[in-house]
C-alpha cells in the first residue's frame, strides 16, 4: 500500500484513462465516416438522376420510346454493372495500400493503372454483346419494332461504358485517399451537361440532326466522357494529386496487381449481377400478374431503390474505413471502422423503414395522385407492398454495408456466394411460390425478394463476426504479396 502511495497508483484513474480514448477512438472512427460517406452518398444519387433524366426525356418522345428505352436500358445495365463492380475492387486494393504506408505512390499509381486497363479489358467484350443488343431481344420474344429501336439505343449508348468506367476508377482513387469531393462535383456537373445534350440531339437543336433515342444514347455518351476528362484534368493539376502520377507510364504492365483487381473484381461483379438481374426477374413476374401489380411494384421499387442510395454510400465508405484499418494490421480499427458504418447506415434505413409502414401516403403522394378512384388500386397495393419494403429495407442497408464491410477486408468470392445463394436460391423460388400458388400475389413475390435478402445479410454478418477465426484481418493473401513484391 505505501509503494502504491508514493508512485500515485490509481487503478480507478488508469481504467478511466483507457475508457477515455476508446471513446475518442470511436468518436474519431464516427467523423470520418461521415466525411467520407455523404459525398459517395450524394454522388450515387447524382448518378440516378443522370438516368432518371434519361427516362424523362424517353417519355416526351411517347410511350413507344419510352418501353424501348426501358428495354435498351435493362439489357445494357446488366452488362454494366458487372464493370462496375470489377473496376470498383480498386477501392479496397488501394485503401489496404494506403493503410499498409500511408504515402504510398508507387503502390497507388500502378492499382489506378491496372484499373484502368481493367476497364478497356471488360469493356471489350461487353461492347460486342450491346452491338447485338436487337439480336438478344429478340431471342427473348420482344417485339420486332421495340427492339429495333432498342438495339439502335444501346449501340450509342454503349460507348459511354469506357469513359464511364474510367471515371469510377478516379473516383475509387479519390475516395481511398479520402477526397470523395470532386468525384461529387464532376457527378452533379454532368446532370445538365447529360440533359443539354441528349436534348439538343434528340429533338436536333443548334442545326444538329433530330436523333430521337440515339440522341438520347449519344448525351450520355457525352456526359459520362465530360466526368472522365474532368476529373481527369482536376487529378493532373491538383498539387496534392497530381504526385501520384496515375496516367505515368499507362502502358507498363503489372500483371500480379492486374490479377489480384480481377480476383477481387470478378465477384463484386457477381455479386451485383445476382442482386440487379433478382429485381429484373420480379418485374417480370410482376407483369405476368398484371398491369396494376407491375406499376405498384415499379412506385415501391423507386421508393425503396432512393433510400437505399444512403447504404449504399456507406458501403462504399466503410469498404475504404475498414481497408486502411486491414493495411495498417489494426485489427480494432477494423472493428470499429465496421460497426460503425454498420450502425450508421442500418440506424438510417429504420428511419425509412418506418415511414414505409406509418406514413405510406407521404411516399405513394409523389408518385400517384391519391384522390384520383383510377389509381385506388395501384395505390392500395402499393402500400401493401411497402409494408414488406420496410423489412425489406432493414434487410438492403444491412447487406449493402456488410458486403462493403467485407470487401474492405479483400474478402469477395464467398459474399458472392452468399448473394447467389440467398438472391437465386432463396429469394426467386421462395417469391414465385408465393405469388402464383396462394392468394399473396404480389405481396409473395416481395416477400421473397424480402427473404433472399435477409440470408444474405445474415450471411454477411455471420462471416463478419467470424473474421478473427477465419483470418480475414491478419492474412494476407498470396496474389497481393506477389503484387507489394513487384
Amino acid at each position: 500500500m505505501a509503494f502504491r502511495r508514493q508512485v500515485g497508483y490509481k487503478p480507478n484513474t488508469m481504467i478511466h484513462r483507457s475508457s477515455l480514448t476508446e471513446r475518442a477512438a470511436w468518436v474519431a472512427e464516427l467523423r470520418a465516416t461521415l466525411a467520407l460517406g455523404w459525398p459517395l452518398v450524394l454522388a450515387t444519387l447524382a448518378q440516378s438522376a443522370l438516368m432518371t433524366t434519361d427516362v424523362i426525356l424517353m417519355g416526351w418522345m411517347g410511350s413507344e420510346a419510352l418501353a424501348a428505352g426501358a428495354l435498351g436500358t435493362n439489357l445494357y445495365f446488366a452488362f454494366l454493372i458487372f464493370g462496375i463492380g470489377l473496376v470498383n475492387a480498386t477501392s479496397p486494393i488501394i485503401a489496404e495500400e494506403l493503410g499498409r504506408k500511408r504515402h504510398s505512390v508507387r503502390e497507388v499509381r500502378r492499382t489506378v493503372r491496372q484499373g484502368l486497363w481493367a476497364s478497356v479489358t471488360v469493356a471489350i467484350p461487353i461492347w460486342i454483346v450491346a452491338w447485338n443488343g436487337e439480336a438478344i431481344l429478340l431471342a427473348i420474344g420482344q417485339e420486332p419494332r421495340l427492339a429495333q429501336n432498342a438495339g439502335e439505343y444501346i449501340r450509342a449508348l454503349q460507348w459511354s461504358l469506357l469513359p464511364f468506367l474510367f471515371f469510377l476508377v478516379l473516383r475509387s482513387f479519390l475516395a481511398a485517399l479520402e477526397r470523395p469531393g470532386w468525384a461529387l462535383f464532376m457527378g452533379l456537373l454532368a446532370i445538365p451537361v447529360n440533359f443539354g445534350a441528349a436534348y439538343a440531339l434528340m429533338v436536333g437543336s443548334f442545326g444538329l440532326p433530330a436523333l430521337g433515342l440515339v440522341g438520347v444514347g449519344l448525351g450520355t455518351v457525352i456526359s459520362s466522357t465530360f466526368m472522365f476528362l474532368a476529373l481527369a484534368l482536376v487529378i493532373t493539376l491538383d498539387p496534392k494529386l497530381r504526385r501520384y502520377h496515375v496516367f505515368g507510364r499507362f502502358w507498363r504492365a503489372d500483371w500480379p496487381r492486374y490479377r489480384t483487381l480481377w480476383r477481387l473484381g470478378v465477384p463484386i461483379g457477381l455479386t451485383l449481377m445476382f442482386e440487379v438481374t433478382i429485381f429484373n426477374a420480379a418485374a417480370m413476374l410482376m407483369g405476368r400478374l398484371g398491369a396494376s401489380e407491375l406499376a405498384a411494384h415499379a412506385v415501391a421499387l423507386q421508393i425503396a431503390s432512393f433510400c437505399f442510395s444512403v447504404p449504399l454510400g456507406i458501403g462504399q465508405a466503410v469498404t475504404v474505413r475498414v481497408g486502411r484499418a486491414y493495411g495498417a494490421q489494426d485489427a480494432p480499427g477494423v472493428t470499429r471502422a465496421g460497426w460503425t458504418s454498420f450502425a450508421l447506415g442500418t440506424g438510417f434505413m429504420v428511419i425509412t423503414a418506418s415511414l414505409m409502414m406509418f406514413a405510406p401516403h407521404l411516399l405513394l403522394g409523389a408518385f400517384l395522385d391519391l384522390s384520383d378512384p383510377k389509381n385506388a388500386l395501384v395505390v392500395d397495393l402499393a402500400r401493401s407492398f411497402l409494408v414488406v419494403a420496410a423489412i425489406f429495407q432493414l434487410v438492403d442497408g444491412a447487406q449493402a454495408v456488410g458486403a462493403g464491410m467485407l470487401r474492405g477486408l479483400q474478402d469477395t468470392r464467398v459474399p458472392m456466394i452468399y448473394a447467389a445463394l440467398g438472391y437465386w436460391g432463396v429469394g426467386l423460388p421462395l417469391g414465385i411460390i408465393l405469388a402464383f400458388n396462394t392468394p399473396l400475389r404480389g405481396i409473395g413475390i416481395w416477400i421473397g425478394l424480402a427473404s433472399g435478402l435477409a440470408v444474405v445479410a445474415g450471411l454477411m454478418l455471420w462471416r463478419w463476426l467470424r473474421r478473427d477465426r477465419l483470418g480475414l484481418v491478419t492474412a494476407v493473401p498470396q496474389d497481393v504479396q506477389e503484387a507489394f513484391a513487384s
